[in-house]
């Protein structure tokens, strides 16, 4: 096997051969459009025979995710991918995870809604990704590709995440990045782990024992309230822990911008077109692009706030993301929200026409 390969990829191709490169043990999934590639991939490349990753449809998201659950417990990198409507059926089984800390990875290619919506791209899941879409006092991790390559990229971080903080991992995409083809790098392969090296690393899993040889039993339910308690502030101390961590961005002409735009996913690739041409035309506009979406880069985006005119937040949805903006620099100067709805995807002139009518 080839320890690196460049070619060209769907973002959706691109994670199913991330998946197989990066050691997962298996993944569960149910197709639906704009993200049914993952499979199809995983099917056409067949890894149980070269790797051992195992590959099964499900026979729904639910089904998918509980798989997510058991594997995760028992220490195996597992994953599933859907889009909205898939993933908003997964909540229960997300939320149960994230209580009992268990690892894996979701994948999200989005698409619009609310309910069955359209089958075109969208980023209107930013709020059931980053609020803990499920019940409970709870965040996931949430990675906001921009690119092909990042959707490779981000499938190995994505499970080192799960795996270090023990919590759901989410890889929110969308139908642009899914669907669109680039030139992509394939990570290197990584041995699949051992049962003996799953053991060492992970002996808080099912397959282990605790110290006085009873099986680990990974459970959300907790009866007595002190006790519950209790391991809520501790999951609350983790995450303030990600929080200090695990944060993620990147910016671009900001030094000596007037109005910065902070955008993600493929929002933030079509801004930076806007930019382009609205310093073409003497207005000067940097991004902010978060690459966890949660944690939100709250200190970046105030620091980059001071002394500038406006942030417009752009986001092909109703406006989301716009509110952890205007949580972040707390009134210090105007923050505006553009975006599309119903599938429609911004065109950079709109973006520029924003920043001219808006502030």
């Amino acid at each position: 096997m080839a320890e690196k390969e460049v070619t060209l990829l769907k973002g959706n191709e691109a994670i199913a051969h991330a998946a197989i490169r990066c050691g997962a043990d298996a993944y569960f999934g149910y197709p639906i459009t704009p993200q049914s590639e993952v499979i199809e991939t995983l099917a056409l490349l067949k890894p149980w025979e070269t790797t051992g990753m195992v590959v099964v449809q499900a026979e729904s998201e639910l089904a998918s995710i509980n798989m997510v659950y058991g594997a995760g417990g028992a220490g195996k990198r597992a994953l599933t991918s859907s889009s909205s409507p898939g993933v908003a059926l997964m909540q229960e089984g997300i939320a149960y995870m994230a209580g009992a800390e268990i690892p894996g990875v979701i994948v999200n290619v989005q698409r619009g809604g609310p309910g069955l919506g359209t089958i075109q791209p969208s980023q209107s899941d930013y709020f059931q990704a980053t609020r803990g879409g499920g019940n409970g006092d709870y965040y996931t991790i949430v990675l906001a590709p921009a690119s092909v390559q990042e959707m490779a990229d981000f499938m190995d971080l994505a499970f080192e995440l799960a795996f270090k903080y023990r919590t759901p991992v989410i890889i929110l995409s969308d139908g642009v990045i899914g669907q669109m083809m680039e030139r992509v790098e394939l990570p290197p392969y990584k041995p699949r782990r051992t049962e003996e090296e799953i053991r060492k690393e992970c002996p808080w899993a099912t397959i282990g024992r605790t110290k006085d040889r009873q099986p680990n039993i990974l459970t959300s339910l907790e009866l007595q309230p002190e006790v519950m308690e209790k391991r809520n502030l501790a999951l609350q101390h983790k995450y303030q822990t990600i929080r200090e961590n695990e944060v993620r961005y990147e910016t671009k002409h900001c030094e000596d911008a007037d109005y910065v735009i902070v955008a993600f996913g493929s929002a933030a690739r079509i801004s930076e077109k806007a930019i382009e041409k609205a310093r073409n035309e003497g207005i000067k506009v940097g991004l902010l692009r978060p690459i966890t979406l949660w944690p939100f880069p709250t200190n970046a985006v105030a620091n980059i706030a001071e002394g500038k005119k406006g942030i417009l937040s752009v986001e092909i949805n109703a406006g989301q993301m716009v509110e952890d903006i205007r949580l972040s620099v707390n009134g210090k100067v105007p923050v505006m929200n553009f975006g599309r709805l119903g599938g429609i995807v911004p065109e950079p002139d709109e973006i520029v026409k924003a920043i001219k009518e808006l502030f």
